[in-house]
């Protein structure tokens, strides 16, 4: 199969929807030879915060000599952005043959009247057999929605469970309370597994603390007070974390520094479960961890921010940057969510912080919010927002309402984000920019 064949595979089977489940996911992978069953996992479920996490681990995995492989989602450019080893991409070959084997495995289930995998349950079914056959010593694996009804919550031995922070999101899926949702995300937790969670609601941590005990897991929590001396700037945040001293990331956004310490917690209980990890990868790995969309600079003239804030954690871990970082300045907002997020909260929480605001539809998305009825929202608290037709434009309006002091800040869905990054950067080479 050629990776266009993939990629119009997994569009095909898009009416199988979301079905929480491990029942089909367990079938699918039976059916290639479990091949999850062979590989050491870290998993990392939660809100906000996942993919962040799980890229800090994996590169100081890789930093420390370890063939590591990385499975994440959503993606902001690529299919194959989910599934990485030691930072390089599946290839378009690899990935059309992987899928080849997953829609072989999938129609022979579909005979025997079985149910057609979901598009992620046959992208979480590619991971595993994909990891196996590059012979990873450890994969750092993120969860998709929830926890346990999540594909991924096939694995039988994770290593380190972790937890980055649990808000309210996917309500129709996970529960409608933050207690239930924290609850079903607990349900990665499994025997022998070291557990970690950011700090965050007494309520959350408890739970997950319950569901730790009652595995006879160890247990800790990424406390902020065990976090000092941290020095921000846009291209470098600097800390101590319990007994480190000048840790660096060179990821903005003062959450990243949360992300950073509760990853570090999990690095020290694979130290401890035999994985060699020297106090060097850590702080290099660290330093070169990179995610795009997350507080990300992608432009400095005019300077552009894009962000994945698109619930109501995201958006207060949004404000808070913007407290920091940009106090006394003028900005302007690009902003596009999806009608099944609320986006009233996230409209509630940051619309102060901005002088003109900027509506876009996502592109390619059944999800999508109009421009138009999110401006109208936007409007019945905020004096001057405007709908415009394309991503291109938005760029182009924002660009004609800044000064050369001035931010732009494009955050909401990350399936407009990287449509938008692309687009400043080609726009940036054109002018000769170093970003």
């Amino acid at each position: 199969m050629k990776y266009e064949e993939a990629l119009e595979y997994i569009e095909s089977i898009k009416s199988a929807g979301i079905r929480p489940g491990l029942d089909s996911i367990r079938a699918l992978c039976k059916e290639i030879g479990n091949p999850q069953d062979d590989l050491k996992f870290v998993h990392v479920a939660g809100t906000n915060g996942k993919g962040s996490t799980v890229c800090f681990i994996s590169t100081v995995l890789q930093k420390a000599g370890y063939k590591t492989g990385r499975f994440v989602s959503p993606v902001i450019f690529d299919i194959r952005d989910m599934y990485s080893v030691n930072s390089k991409l599946i290839t378009k070959k690899a990935f059309g043959e992987k899928m080849e084997v997953i829609k072989n495995a999938c129609d022979s289930l579909v005979e025997k009247g079985l149910p057609q995998p979901t598009p992620f349950e046959v992208e979480t079914a590619l991971a595993f057999l994909y990891f196996k056959d590059m012979g990873c010593d450890i994969v750092v694996l993120e969860t998709g929605m929830g926890g346990l009804m999540d594909a991924t919550n096939i694995i039988k031995n994770p290593l380190v469970c972790v937890f980055t922070s649990i808000a309210m999101d996917h309500m129709q899926f996970l529960g409608s309370t933050l207690a239930e949702i924290a609850k079903n995300k607990a349900g990665i937790i499994k025997p022998g597994a070291s557990v970690l969670i950011e700090g965050q609601d007494e309520d959350v941590m408890n739970i997950i603390k319950e569901k730790a005990e009652l595995n006879r897991c160890f247990f800790d929590v990424a406390e902020d007070d065990d976090i000092t001396g941290v020095k921000s700037s846009l291209g470098k945040q600097t800390f101590n974390y319990k007994n480190r001293k000048k840790l660096a990331i060179s990821m903005a956004g003062r959450y990243q520094i949360k992300n950073a310490c509760v990853a570090l917690d999990a690095l020290d209980e694979l130290i401890k479960k035999g994985f060699n990890i020297s106090e060097k990868a850590v702080f290099t790995g660290l330093l070169e961890t990179g995610v795009p969309g997350r507080f990300q600079v992608i432009s400095k003239n005019p300077l552009i921010i894009a962000d994945g804030a698109h619930n109501p954690d995201g958006a207060e871990r949004l404000a808070e940057s913007i407290e920091f970082y940009f106090t006394n300045k003028r900005i302007v907002y690009i902003m596009g969510m999806l009608k099944d997020k609320d986006y009233r909260s996230v409209i509630a929480l940051t619309e102060k912080y901005a002088d003109e605001i900027i509506t876009v539809t996502p592109p390619e998305n059944e999800r999508a919010l109009p421009a138009y009825e999110l401006a109208k929202e936007i409007g019945e608290v905020h004096r001057s927002v405007s709908a415009v037709d394309s991503v291109e434009e938005a760029l182009e309006v924002a660009g004609l309402m800044c000064g050369k002091d001035d931010v732009i800040i494009a955050f909401g869905s990350l399936s407009f984000m990287g449509r938008l990054i692309d687009d400043v950067i080609k726009s940036d080479k054109k002018r000769k920019i170093v970003i």
